[in-house]
């Protein structure tokens, strides 16, 4: 119980690291605990979803574009079938301006691919502030490791 007390030793290894791969029980309430330790330690945080993240590197940094949904019979006058293209902002783009270190949490990563997930590494190498926890799936108690060390065992 000592970890959801300080969260000192997930800080510690996510620092190290850089991004982790997290197993937690699926009552859930763990996750929240170490968000809010993040959080008391300087973190800038941000919880979304790896459905549909597409390519990281420009989702999160660069200005990108989004399809809207299709819904069916629309007019394929100007905007084709397919609709038109929404500029969209990047993810991260306002938390880089300062200094203090980014949290990336990213709920049901177990969709990602090895290459998305290699990609993310790669982005926590590029950009130090960075740092990513990538929630992988259930577990019967809270466990992590690093996400590197996850793909090297996929492989």
């Amino acid at each position: 119980m000592p970890l959801l007390l300080t969260g000192r030793g997930f800080r510690n290894d996510l620092e190290k690291e850089g991004a982790l791969a997290l197993f937690a029980p699926l009552e859930g309430g763990t996750e929240t605990r170490l968000l809010r330790r993040l959080r008391a330690a300087g973190y800038r945080t941000h919880l979304t979803s790896a459905r549909g993240l597409g390519d990281p590197e420009a989702f999160l940094f660069q200005l990108h574009g989004v399809r809207p949904p299709h819904l069916g019979h629309q007019s394929v006058g100007r905007g084709a079938a397919v609709g038109e293209v929404q500029r969209v902002m990047p993810l991260l783009g306002g938390d880089l301006e300062g200094t203090a270190p980014i949290l990336l949490w990213l709920l049901e990563g177990q969709v990602l691919s090895e290459a998305e997930l290699s990609s993310l590494v790669r982005l926590c190498r590029r950009e130090t502030r960075l740092k990513i926890v990538v929630e992988m799936g259930g577990a019967r108690a809270l466990r992590w490791q690093p996400l590197e060390q996850l793909l090297a065992v996929t492989v």
